[in-house]
């Protein structure tokens, strides 16, 4: 069985004064509050919204 790579994905920086888009980019992630912490699968679609946001997150590549 092939073991995927997550992404570790942690709201670093305030969505205020951003466009509506990357508020709801930052939301659909499934972050809530501000220096919440949560795991995505690394797939191109996570890829892309952590490329839009990637000045309001921090991101770490973990095996499973």
């Amino acid at each position: 069985m092939i073991q995927m790579a997550k992404l570790r994905i942690t709201w670093k920086k305030s969505d205020i004064g951003f466009e509506r888009d990357q508020r709801a980019t930052i939301k659909s992630l499934g972050l809530r509050k501000l220096n919440q912490t949560v795991e995505r699968p690394d797939t191109a679609v996570v890829r892309g919204m952590v490329f839009k946001v990637r000045h309001m997150i921090q991101v770490e590549e973990i095996q499973d």
